[in-house]
């Protein structure tokens, strides 16, 4: 239950921080969000990610603990990073 949980807040901070970023929000929003916006998604990124190494630290101690973070951050940005890879591939081949 716990990895999961971990997994799904990684999951959850990369995507926000991945919204936060220009690049993203012109591909899928076909607009930029206002920097108000774009502030809030760092900070609910960052606060996502910290919650998610205060899980694994709080189950398994900081030396195994920093270690399963380090997995699970690993997995949730290569999941984001490659759902934005394929969705600009998808919408490249509508145009």
């Amino acid at each position: 239950m716990n990895h999961a949980l971990a997994q799904a807040l990684c999951l959850l901070g990369f995507t926000a921080l991945a919204f936060a970023m220009r690049r993203p929000q012109h591909e899928i929003l076909r607009r930029s969000l206002r920097r108000p916006v774009v502030i809030a998604l760092r900070v609910i990124g960052a606060c996502l990610l910290t919650l998610a190494l205060a899980v694994l630290v709080g189950v398994s101690g900081w030396g195994f603990g920093l270690v399963k973070f380090s997995g699970h951050t690993t997995l949730a940005a290569a999941l984001v990073y490659c759902a934005l890879i394929g969705y600009g591939r998808r919408v490249g081949l509508r145009q």
